[in-house]
């Protein structure tokens, strides 16, 4: 019998076929995906933040809040104009999946009060980033930015207990009314009425503020001469997962010479950040 005739092209082309078929995908994923020096094996990519929405920022205050923090709004005597005060406005944004705000504004005859809140989702496009990772370091620029200061330590030293030698009886043992006394003494010097001053002062200044969200600050800036009414801006911010809620409370006073009070007006707008924040719970 005459044996065909052996062609090996033709096995060189059924063997190539027969590589394809059990060598899987093979060097079909070497796509343009692929990153420089990837060395084809798989990473488990971060995950995603914990919110994928941003609430209606003109909704989240509420209207005793706005009250509280726009003195002047329960004073506008026309209602629609007054409906439209505790609506607000909302901040010009081009992705409201991303970034949204709302702002008020309202005078009163003692002073001009603005309020703004502004929510931020943090995506990170980064696969070996997560979102929260991301929204961290934005939030630790924006703390940078603040230029916080050093805080302040209490230097007000605490009397210390009289030694049992220091005031000896006639019987060798320390005299309790002269300790009462010392201790008295030692007390009042130790917390005189400046030390008290200057620690609410320095309780007022900007600052790491705890308890509020993941992180959160704030800041407080006086501006304007001293002969003129000075307008003062308190910052509330604060981090939740991957959103970064801003709060920017300012009051000028309409009188010269007027300056806001710092810690009611702080009092506010931590009130506030506190209530977005339980919001997001």
């Amino acid at each position: 019998m005459q044996r065909k005739a052996y062609v090996p092209g033709v096995a060189a082309l059924l063997a190539a076929l027969l590589a394809g078929c059990t060598g899987g995908s093979g060097g079909g994923d070497t796509a343009e995906d692929a990153k420089p020096g990837d060395t084809g094996t798989t990473t488990t990519a971060a995950q995603p933040g914990r919110y994928l929405t941003l609430p209606e920022p003109c909704a989240a205050v509420g209207q005793d809040a706005l009250d509280s923090l726009l003195p002047g709004i329960r004073e506008i005597a026309d209602k629609d104009q007054r409906e439209q005060a505790y609506a607000g406005e909302s901040t010009l944004t081009y992705n409201t999946d991303r970034k949204v705000g709302c702002r008020w504004k309202v005078e009163s005859t003692d002073a001009t009060d603005h309020l703004l809140v502004d929510f931020e989702r943090v995506v990170s496009y980064d696969n070996s980033v997560s979102d929260d990772s991301q929204a961290k370091d934005l939030f630790a620029t924006k703390v940078v930015a603040a230029d916080l200061p050093e805080p302040v330590v209490s230097t007000t030293a605490t009397p210390a207990a009289p030694s049992a030698s220091a005031s000896p009886s006639s019987s060798g043992s320390a005299d309790p009314t002269d300790a009462a006394s010392a201790s008295v003494s030692t007390s009042a010097s130790a917390s005189p009425g400046t030390d008290t001053d200057a620690e609410s002062a320095a309780a007022l200044q900007p600052r790491v503020l705890d308890g509020l969200g993941d992180e959160a600050f704030l800041d407080d800036a006086l501006s304007g001469a001293d002969s003129t009414a000075q307008q003062r801006t308190v910052t509330v911010a604060f981090r939740t997962s991957n959103v970064i809620v801003t709060i920017e409370y300012v009051e000028q006073p309409t009188t010269s010479g007027t300056m806001p009070d710092s810690k009611e007006m702080q009092d506010r707008a931590q009130k506030l950040a506190s209530r977005l924040a339980g919001a997001f719970n």
